[in-house]
Formats: C-alpha cells, sequence, structure tokens
C-alpha cells in the first residue's frame, strides 16, 4: 500500500468517525511529531537568526518602506 493510498482511506476513517476521543488522540500524535523546522536547521543557520532577532529586538534594522524606496530609485 502505497502512502497516498494511506492517506485516502484516514481522511475516509475521520469523515466517518464522531469519536471525539479518538480524534483528540489523533491531534496530540500530530502535535507531537511535528518537527520544529528551527532544529532542522544547521547551527550556523540558527546563529544568523538569532543575530537577527537580536538586531530587531535592538531596533538595528531598515524599515520595508526604506528598503522599498531604494529599489524603486533603481527603475
Amino acid at each position: 500500500m502505497n502512502i497516498e493510498t494511506t492517506k485516502l482511506e484516514l481522511m475516509h476513517l475521520l469523515l466517518q468517525t464522531q469519536r471525539e476521543s479518538l480524534l483528540t488522540k489523533l491531534k496530540k500524535v500530530f502535535e507531537e511529531e511535528q518537527i520544529d523546522w528551527f532544529n532542522e536547521m544547521s547551527s550556523e543557520e540558527q546563529q544568523e537568526i538569532e543575530t537577527g532577532l537580536k538586531q530587531a529586538d535592538n531596533q538595528e534594522f531598515i524599515s520595508h518602506k526604506e528598503v522599498m524606496n531604494n529599489f524603486d530609485k533603481w527603475h
């Protein structure tokens, strides 16, 4: 059985059930299995994001409007 067939079977079962407890359990499984994209990045990528967040917290950034004005000059 391929993954698409399994998905279709699960969708059918989900649509047919009226058992809220079962739906709650399934939802919990999906939430627990959710991968944190940040943890999937390299340490260098994580550091770049953390640096960017610190800069934003310290107001060390250029506004979107200012960036767009600079790009307009090139057109």
